[in-house]
């Protein structure tokens, strides 16, 4: 499945966060932008580099209007255990039956040490206030994932 389109509403769903609420995103509608990151697996290093990363971020952010959800297809426990661990200041999603990356384009064929399997690809959405789809991130690492997302808000959202 392809992603949203550029300039589109996306597409709308409820989640549990890592505390079992339910987080719909079209609450944030009309009030602040959202970055929407999928990550294929909580307590992964790569995982941890880039929600470390925007933790560290999170007052950046909050100037910016923006809130930070992430998503993947972890359960709700180990949401909790990722935010414990890292002290993580933004919600996580649980996303177990992948119903939501699939809406999203970001369930797919992967490659891993010459094996193939379907899984999460690592991508960013950034939405605007009115619920509209102005950016993706697909090719980035996770090391400056945070920067990259505050330097294209600074530049196209200001």
């Amino acid at each position: 499945m392809a992603h949203p389109k550029i300039g589109n509403l996306v597409p709308v769903f409820t989640l549990n966060n890592q505390n079992g609420e339910k987080i719909a995103l079209k609450d944030f509608r009309g009030d602040k932008n959202v970055v929407l990151y999928f990550y294929p697996k909580a307590l992964t290093p790569g995982c941890t580099t880039q929600a470390c990363g925007i933790r560290d971020s999170a007052e950046a952010f909050a100037k910016r209007d923006t809130v930070v959800l992430g998503l993947s297809p972890d359960p709700e426990a180990k949401l909790q255990k990722f935010i414990d661990k890292h002290e993580l200041n933004f919600d996580l999603l649980a996303d177990e039956d992948h119903k939501v990356a699939d809406k999203y384009g970001c369930w797919g064929l992967k490659k891993f040490m010459g094996k193939e399997y379907m899984g999460l690809i690592r991508t960013s959405f950034i939405i605007d206030k009115s619920g509209r789809l102005v950016h993706i991130l697909d090719k980035f690492k996770t090391k400056t994932h945070h920067d990259d997302v505050l330097n294209w808000l600074d530049e196209n959202l200001a």
